[in-house]
């Protein structure tokens, strides 16, 4: 296909953008209702109000992808009267990972709240609360989820009814928590999921009165959550059917670590096990978890982590990809639609470094695709998005913790791994492949090692495994590492 190069003054001077623009492969008053929690501001600026229904910029979705695509436009210029925000919370965009952190924290240990943790300050930028979206002339529709989109006549329909006719469109509607069936006590009181803010202050409320929790799953929720129930001195067990905690990542070793912590905290861990169903007590509020082999743990409080589905609906149309699910999009994250583009957790684009298409649920993807796709759609870069994964979790970090667990992962974890350290006080995993290092993990590192762990993912140099596995502590196999890095240069 032909991609037309639009310069910034088309671009500004054009509603109707991207008609041709695309790799194959709007009628309410501005800003008429305002979160519940947000104070009137006067405004000494003029901006255009949308008397109509045409709107030039359109993004569906208020998550992390929302926020940073929004200092994008801002930095560009190109916000004011010309982008509105479609969002089903009554939020403005926040920083989603503190909601099974710092969010799910005691009173008394100083847990994170509104406004303090929304979008940019993940990433040390500006607080972006809802007088900020005012004031930067971006129109904000809460809790008015789109309900239907008409491709062809380039127009979005909310759930209350509003028309929306879009330039340009960026789906970031993300991901929605996967829940158990009704059938088996998914929907019982005392059950709980966690995804929005509304759903950590549930929890929070059934945590203020629970005795026993169980949490299902071993990944990234079940670990942070069951954490966090640890710093409520409540009576915690994790269940889940895999070998050992966050099976995509850890190495059996490396978890095993990790459920010793847990354990010393006083959590107990069910791994291997089936749940046939959650059971009810005479109040109708959930009372059990049902095992596969018959036996019952006690819970009042059940939160359930199992992973997270694509929100591609109503955008199916647009083009979805099969293999890793989401909207499939090209290196500038334009879907096949002219004109509508996919950015965060729900877009299936090309893994570069990896040669392979993925889909990545991530706060880091999030930000940096969000931001990719606005400066290529507001200027002339051309250079295709080229992502090195990245992922982390921060635990039991609350007040009075024995000991706060911070590890980070960058790369691929494919081959074989070399693990050094005892845990006590860090440990770092390398993945090597062909000779040639994947991916490392470090617990307990410090800024300066941190930041060499993207470096070395990044270059995947040819290292000696032997040497690594004769390092007798993390420092020297992390200088051995370096010294491999500075080996490829010098070639």
């Amino acid at each position: 296909a032909t991609v037309r190069r639009l310069t910034m003054t088309a671009i500004s001077n054009s509603l109707s953008l991207k008609q041709g623009f695309s790799l194959a492969r709007p009628r309410t008053p501005f800003l008429t209702r305002t979160p519940p929690s947000s104070a009137s501001v006067k405004f000494t600026r003029c901006y255009a109000a949308f008397a109509n229904e045409n709107r030039e910029y359109v993004i569906v979705g208020g998550g992390n992808s929302a926020g940073y695509a929004a200092r994008t436009f801002v930095e560009h210029g190109m916000a004011d009267g010309r982008l509105c925000i479609v969002t089903k919370e009554p939020y403005a965009p926040y920083e989603r990972p503190a909601l099974t952190k710092a969010y799910l924290f005691p009173p008394d240990k100083k847990p994170a709240r509104l406004p303090g943790f929304h979008t940019c300050v993940g990433s040390g930028g500006e607080r972006q609360t809802p007088e900020w979206y005012k004031e930067n002339g971006i129109e904000m529709l809460y809790e008015d989820p789109v309900k239907d989109i008409d491709i062809e006549k380039q127009t979005l329909t909310t759930s209350s009814g509003k028309l929306l006719k879009y330039g340009s469109l960026i789906i970031a509607t993300g991901c929605t928590a996967s829940r158990f069936p009704e059938k088996i006590g998914g929907n019982l009181p005392g059950v709980h999921y966690i995804r929005e803010v509304a759903d950590a202050d549930a929890l929070i409320l059934s945590l203020e009165k629970a005795k026993k929790v169980v949490v299902v799953g071993g990944g990234y929720i079940g670990m942070e959550v069951a954490a966090a129930a640890v710093g409520w001195k409540l009576d915690t067990t994790i269940i889940f059917p895999e070998d050992h905690l966050l099976q995509r990542l850890f190495t059996p070793s490396l978890a095993r670590r990790y459920e010793e912590l847990y354990q010393k905290n006083g959590v107990k861990i069910l791994k291997g096990a089936s749940i046939k169903n959650l059971e009810a007590g005479s109040n109708g509020h959930v009372a059990g978890v049902k095992l596969g082999d018959g036996s019952i743990v006690e819970a009042d409080t059940v939160i359930i982590g199992i992973g997270a589905k694509p929100a591609v609906s109503p955008f199916e149309r647009v083009g979805l990809n099969t293999d890793v699910g989401g909207i499939q999009v090209d290196g500038l994250f334009r879907t096949s639609t002219p004109g509508i583009f996919a950015v965060g957790d729900v877009a299936a684009f090309p893994l570069k470094i990896y040669d392979r298409v993925a889909r990545v649920e991530h706060v880091d993807h999030a930000r940096r695709s969000a931001q990719h796709c606005v400066k290529a759609l507001l200027s002339a870069q051309t250079h295709t998005y080229d992502y090195l994964p990245h992922f982390y979790s921060r635990v039991f970090e609350y007040e009075g913790s024995p000991r706060k667990v911070w590890w980070q992962f960058f790369g691929d974890n494919v081959g074989e791994t070399v693990e050094i350290g005892n845990f006590d006080p860090k440990i770092a995993n390398f993945w090597i492949e062909s000779g040639k290092l994947k991916g490392v993990l470090l617990e307990s590192g410090s800024p300066e090692e941190f930041q060499l762990l993207p470096k070395l993912a990044r270059s995947q140099p040819l290292i000696d495994k032997a040497k690594l596995q004769n390092a007798t502590s993390v420092e020297e196999a992390l200088e051995i590492a370096r010294g491999s890095l500075q080996g490829e240069a010098a070639v």
